[in-house]
């Protein structure tokens, strides 16, 4: 179990980091996204995960580490999940709006060189016959 989890997480955090560095606004987020699932999944590995065994105490049961497994990094993700979720959403409404603003969804967009109309091409010194 520990190598497939560690191999997740590796793969993950190499997917995440290869779209972070991609050029386009899409790929940054998603490669966010990927890399905050390989974060849960380390914070939760962290956590001595056991399989079968309950997070709560329970009655009958000895309290000792051997009956339980630590709640603590399974709170700390379903958190973590929370605010990767609203960061998320945050960093779409922010591409569509850098989107709809440079008319491109490339990271580092410049403002668009303007075109030039006909009527310009008309009031320029030597246009026209």
């Amino acid at each position: 179990m520990e190598l497939a989890l560690a191999s997740a997480i590796g793969v993950l955090a190499g997917i995440g980091i290869y779209l972070m560095l991609r050029a386009r606004s899409f790929d940054v987020i998603l490669g966010m996204t990927f890399l905050s699932y390989a974060t849960n999944l380390l914070i939760f590995s962290a956590g001595r995960p056991v399989i079968g065994k309950a997070p709560v105490l329970k009655d009958g049961v000895a309290t000792s580490l051997a009956h339980y497994t630590d709640p603590l990094p399974q709170a700390l993700v379903l958190t973590a999940i929370v605010i990767a979720f609203a960061m998320t959403a945050v960093s779409i409404v922010l591409a569509m709006r850098s989107r709809s603003d440079n008319h491109s969804d490339h990271v580092d967009a410049h403002e668009p060189e303007p075109v030039a109309s006909a009527r310009d091409a008309d009031a320029r010194p030597g246009a026209g016959a």
